[in-house]
């Protein structure tokens, strides 16, 4: 391994002895740290680093490290509830509940089609998981709104692969970072979102001065205080600056011209778009100085190796998708790209978010198949025994397009499955209006503010009471065993999701139950199949494998059952008429390509450039509102702190949210250093204390977004709006503009 030594963190209950350890993996962030679950008399009483998993080398993040905790909360729910004639929530039994959720999908079906149901997922479920659901939804219900809360994570990441390769599947690892020469950090901060990762790039850095470190973040995060180059960008100017910086390298021409001849097309018409695009126009369009652009831009087009990381500081901007692809476009006329130490790495948010789309339980089908390509379809109906006719196609409909088929009463029945809604979705009055209208049940191991529009409530197991398998963000399958049993009252998603069919009575074409399986592992050798020959082939993957190997990456079909670290390594991308995930969409509108335009356009297996245009936010700062905010995480919370929040430590840490304003401004307004301000934007108003400081930039300011409840008293989504990404759909929490006052 290139990077160690091992560093082993573990966490257990005071004065309590192990009985035994579990094999996992961490549950929060997209890293996919091993871990070792410690259990004593059937409960959870700690975890460790698995020294052995050379994701993490033993080391865990501040908020692994407490992940067991809320397992042992006392407020967790140990039974169904179901919302009584006077709106309150009662304890109902699971024979009650189902019956309820049955009857009322059924009603739905009846009374507004097929596609008037949603099921709406997360990012922190089991591949088995998302698998039912792709099977129940598509074959069982027939609706095509299956969504889940990596539409606010990673549905960038998606498309941006999509458009540039064909498929879907991040090509650089992990382990690229162990050799990058250069490694381009854009709108990503891991020393607060993936600690572990963070580490390895810094320790490297300190015994070997590489890599070179670029930090592209309007903030001076702890990221970009490591960093060798901090472009400190102003708001929604993404487009620009990698306009201005590809713009440098085609000019000088250090461009890999036989990897562009014979691996993509398109090149010419992506050249074109960089025109007008000089070093003295970019920086007058992102506020970045010259000289500052001038390096960036040497250093990307002439180090030797490169590895570019994205997060949500990309896929929650204005241009999201034309971002993530002008940094596709960079790594291909580079030839950066399926080389050790090159490739884009656009990363998830979530821990299992991209196996979640690589399985089918939201937007295309499993296996990465295009629900627009008629074969694919006849395929997936073969391997399930299904009608194929009945199979649902069309554009994927994110979670905001479902907002509006709430407010138009198109959506009878929306399930939401470990995922908090009311305080992560933008304009919170706005989703708290529309989701009053359908039925709505919600499966989360405690109450939110999203169980307060419920009509039932159901108690999921949770991490370490259940066994399957999770897909961190380098394509990496861990396994995790079940630990301990869940208690008493508790259901698996797996067994609450298998319960629904069977009530539900699906049947495939032969009038046999549609899920035939019975237990995780049973899932996972039926999607094994199912992924066969496909860009994601898991064929020679076991969960014993799994385990004893410490995770393997796909694609690991039968005749390479060590798995793929690096995607496109021969040059060769999956954009065939017959094996592309999709026929892409328009760069710039977000209209999805029709099956002979994309036959027209012609790739034949290789990467396509696209031009990429800037646009601008579509909310600026204005008189009323002076000011831009700016949404993100922090170290010690994870999303809405459902389970963060249950930590004493963390919650200690970070009890409440704050606005970081900068110095100047707050002098400005005579506002002080923990000071209450208030903090409006045209769609809603939150009051927190105030932090200042210069990590800021001058007239913006950074509200976390874990906070709040059903009042939405810290709610930064009280502020922010819903336009979205033309191409993923991806909302821009990133830009609102609001105003600041002294209370």
């Amino acid at each position: 391994m290139a990077w160690g030594p091992t560093k082993q963190n573990i966490h257990v209950e005071q004065g309590e002895e192990v009985d035994h350890w579990v094999h996992s993996t961490c549950n929060l962030c997209s890293i996919g740290c091993g871990t070792d679950i410690a259990v004593k008399d059937d409960h959870i009483i700690g975890i460790r680093g698995n020294k052995d998993h050379s994701i993490n080398l033993g080391r865990l993040d501040p908020k692994a490290k407490d992940q067991w905790i809320p397992n042992n909360s006392e407020d967790r729910l140990l039974t169904p509830l179901i919302r009584d004639d006077h709106g309150k929530l009662q304890p109902a039994s699971w024979e009650e509940a189902m019956s309820l959720i049955t009857r009322k999908a059924k009603e739905s079906i009846e009374k507004l089609g097929q596609n008037s149901i949603s099921i709406y997922s997360t990012g922190q479920g089991f591949l088995e998981d998302y698998y039912t659901i792709a099977k129940i939804g598509r074959a069982g219900i027939g609706t095509h709104l299956l969504d889940a809360n990596t539409r606010l994570c990673t549905a960038t990441t998606e498309w941006c692969l999509l458009q540039s390769f064909g498929s879907d599947g991040v090509p650089a690892a992990f382990e690229d970072l162990d050799e990058a020469e250069t490694v381009m950090l854009f709108g990503h901060n891991p020393a607060e979102t993936g600690t572990v990762l963070f580490d390895r790039i810094m320790e490297r850095k300190k015994k070997t001065g590489k890599p070179y470190l670029i930090v592209v973040d309007p903030r001076e995060t702890l990221s970009a205080k490591e960093a060798d180059l901090h472009l400190k960008i102003h708001p929604g100017t993404n487009v620009a600056l990698l306009n201005g910086l590809l713009n440098y390298v085609v000019e000088r021409d250090w461009l890999d011209h036989d990897y562009i001849n014979a691996h993509t097309i398109q090149f010419a018409e992506m050249k074109e778009s960089l025109k007008g695009w000089d070093i003295e126009r970019t920086s007058d369009v992102t506020d970045i100085p010259v000289d500052e652009l001038t390096r960036a831009a040497e250093q990307l087009g002439q180090t030797g190796s490169l590895v570019s990381t994205t997060l949500q500081g990309v896929y929650q901007s204005n241009d999201a998708t034309a971002t993530c692809v002008a940094i596709n476009n960079l790594h291909l006329m580079r030839g950066l790209i399926g080389k050790p130490g090159s490739g884009p790495l656009h990363l998830a948010g979530q821990p299992s978010s991209s196996g979640n789309r690589t399985v089918g339980g939201v937007g295309t089908y499993p296996g990465n198949r295009n629900p627009e390509n008629p074969e694919h379809l006849k395929d997936i109906a073969e391997l399930w025994n299904v009608d194929e006719k009945k199979l649902p196609t069309g554009p994927e409909k994110g979670i905001i397009k479902q907002l509006e088929l709430m407010e138009s009463g198109e959506i009878g029945f929306f399930w939401n499955i470990h995922t908090n809604p009311l305080v992560s979705l933008p304009h919170r009055e706005r989703v708290r209006e529309a989701m009053k209208k359908p039925f709505v049940v919600v499966q989360d191991p405690f109450l939110t503010a999203t169980t307060e529009v419920a009509d039932v409530v159901l108690p999921p197991a949770m991490w370490g009471e259940k066994t399957g398998t999770m897909e961190n963000g380098d394509r990496t399958i861990n396994v995790l065993r079940k630990a301990i049993e869940p208690p008493e009252g508790v259901k698996s998603d797996f067994d609450i999701l298998l319960e629904f069919a069977r009530r539900m009575d699906f049947r495939d074409k032969d009038g046999n139950p549609l899920i035939d399986y019975s237990e995780p592992e049973e899932a996972f050798e039926e999607w094994k199949k199912v992924s066969a020959g496909r860009p994601s082939d898991m064929t020679s993957m076991t969960y014993d494998r799994l385990e004893q190997e410490n995770g393997i990456h796909w694609p690991a079909p039968k005749d390479k059952p060590e798995g793929t670290v690096r995607l496109y390594s021969e040059g060769h991308f999956p954009t065939e008429h017959d094996v592309a995930q999709s026929f892409g969409k328009d760069i710039d509108t977000g209209r999805p390509n029709t099956s002979e335009e994309f036959a027209e356009l012609n790739p034949n297996g290789e990467a396509i450039f696209h031009p990429t245009h800037y646009f601008g936010t579509p909310e600026k700062p204005k008189k009323d509102y002076p000011m831009w905010l700016n949404t993100g995480r922090i170290i010690w919370h994870w999303h809405t702190r459902t389970k963060t929040a249950r930590s004493p430590y963390l919650d200690d840490k970070a009890p409440e949210a704050y606005v970081e304003i900068h110095k100047t401004d707050a002098d400005k307004l005579a506002i002080k250093e923990d000071e209450v301000v208030r903090i409006t934007s045209p769609r809603g108003t939150i009051d927190v204390p105030a932090r200042i400081g210069d990590v800021v930039r001058q007239g913006e300011v950074f509200v976390p977004f874990h906070y709040g409840d059903w009042e939405g008293e810290q709610a930064a989504n009280e502020l922010t709006h819903e336009s979205v990404d033309p191409l993923s759909h991806q909302p821009v929490l990133k830009h609102a503009a609001c105003r600041v006052e002294k209370i």
